[in-house]
């Protein structure tokens, strides 16, 4: 979809629907909106007063201007109430906007700002506006054969500035597109299934997508992870016949002094859980445990192309866990990558295992700070159910910092504890820690293991098991991957770049 920023009146240009918000209760349009329909005889107005539309949250209304007028249909969006409204409404109008003129078989719409009455500024507006259509539009479909000639396409978006700063807003647009499209990348990776989407192909992914000037990826094979030490990998990955990948990706936008910054995300490819293996119902979904790696690389690949003034690295060990002959057993004993030993009590708890040898790899690097996602436990979801991340962590700044980015970019994240009480449930008899604390505090015994492995960096665990997948669509977000935490590390890696200037 082509996004184009024009200066000039909406009213007097040629488009197929022009798409305006609305809040609830409220009788007259305003901004934009009302110099359209005082040119077209107040008849917005009119339908408003009808009742027919009341402005709620996400609901759709569109009405057939005729009469020769350059705007074929004006489609009204409502945003709820003036008292709850949150940047995020905005996101969510334009998403269920742009769904509904695709299903009509409109390929082509505009808005217009300002939109009076917001309290934001323009180009704020303007993020929202794009993300909402981008990422409302999203569709997985490469594995689609039948009636893809019936697909429905947008292939133009204008939108109509009357007055204030246009560069700004151009600038707007052009970030909200880097991270709507790498949003919808990571949505991708995370769709695609378990045999295209190996740890192999995770990997060429990511050096795919990871090239420019200040961007490079690597990838360490087997022999190099076994050179290393990366023990604790190497025994969940030792079930499957697709061999493992560390993927290191290194971003220098910072100054060569600069701490960087490391993401680490989890990247199994397929989880079968292993010798203690799951059961059969829903276990296609774990194609996506490797969502944290996915946002990862995502972000990546944002933050170089938004070309933020910071150092990143983003690690993703990626591998397979599967069940096997030579799979990794319950009462086996790991020696990781940092020295410390493993008790395998649930090789269902794999993905603690692997954070283990990539959080002290994130180490060698004397980050500012280690910020790590996983679908790391049900217990997570269980306590905070599918729509909130679980954060975890060692440094009150960071978690500070995460909590803004979050209330801005509507991907809800709320804090679990930590603490010694939870150290006596990961203790083993026999090694250093076993994988898992068992079932009472499954979110905070999992952070508590990874944080074994971060030494005196500070670090935040982000645990995404909820939000990574969707069984129910929302406004912006499909059924299916989210793309969860692209967004959130994007905004708070442009408050960090902010702070620094």
């Amino acid at each position: 979809m082509k996004i184009q920023v024009i200066e000039g009146n909406l009213a007097e240009h040629k488009t197929e629907a022009a798409v305006f918000v609305h809040f609830e209760g409220e009788a007259l349009p305003v901004g934009a909106a009302s110099l359209l329909d005082e040119r077209w005889g107040r008849k917005i107005a009119e339908i408003i007063g009808l009742g027919d539309f009341k402005g709620k949250k996400n609901e759709i209304a569109v009405t057939y201007t005729q009469d020769n007028f350059p705007v074929k249909r004006i489609v009204i969006a409502g945003l709820g109430k003036r008292s709850d409204f949150s940047p995020d409404r905005v996101r969510g109008a334009f998403a269920k906007a742009a769904q509904h003129i695709r299903s009509i078989y409109v390929t082509d719409f505009s808005t217009s700002l300002p939109f009076d009455g917001l309290e934001m500024a323009d180009e704020s507006v303007a993020e929202g506006v794009v993300e909402g259509a981008v990422l409302g539009l999203y569709q997985y479909l490469p594995f689609k054969t039948v009636d893809r000639k019936d697909e429905q396409v947008i292939s133009s978006f204008k939108i109509f500035i009357e007055k204030g700063d246009a560069k700004a807003v151009r600038a707007a647009v052009k970030r909200a597109e880097i991270i709507s499209e790498a949003v919808n990348f990571a949505r991708d990776l995370v769709s695609a299934p378990g045999n295209e989407m190996t740890p192999t192909d995770l990997a060429n992914e990511a050096q795919a997508s990871l090239k420019g000037k200040n961007i490079s990826c690597s990838v360490l094979n087997e022999t190099k992870m076994k050179e290393l030490g990366m023990n604790a990998l190497l025994g969940v990955a030792r079930g499957s016949h697709q061999p493992p990948k560390m993927i290191v990706a290194e971003y220098r936008g910072g100054k060569k002094s600069d701490k960087p910054i490391v993401l680490v995300g989890k990247g199994i490819t397929f989880d079968s859980g292993g010798i203690s293996i799951k059961p059969s119902e829903n276990m296609e979904r774990m194609k996506t445990d490797m969502a944290g790696g996915a946002a990862v690389i995502a972000t990546m690949r944002a933050a170089s192309a938004l070309l933020l003034p910071l150092n990143l690295i983003g690690i993703v060990p990626a591998t397979e866990n599967l069940p096997g002959g030579n799979a990794y057993k319950p009462g086996d004993i790991l020696r990781s990558l940092s020295g410390q030993t493993i008790e395998v009590v649930n090789t269902d708890a794999e993905g603690r295992v692997i954070l283990a040898d990539a959080l002290t790899y994130a180490c060698r690097f004397n980050p500012a700070a280690i910020i790590d996602l996983a679908t790391l436990t049900g217990a997570c979801v269980v306590a905070l159910g599918d729509e909130v991340i679980g954060m975890l962590g060692t440094d009150e700044g960071l978690k500070c910092q995460l909590r803004k980015a979050a209330d801005l970019t509507g991907e809800k994240l709320w804090e679990l504890p930590l603490g010694e009480q939870y150290d006596e449930l990961i203790k083993s008899d026999v090694a250093d820690y076993k994988n898992s604390g068992g079932r009472m505090g499954g979110a905070s015994t999992a952070a508590t293991f990874l944080g074994k492995f971060v030494g005196d960096s500070r670090w935040v665990h982000l645990d995404i098991a909820g939000p990574a997948w969707f069984e129910k669509a929302r406004p912006y977000i499909p059924k299916g991957a989210s793309g969860i935490g692209v967004r959130l590390l994007v905004q708070f890696l442009r408050d960090r770049a902010t702070d620094k200037t």
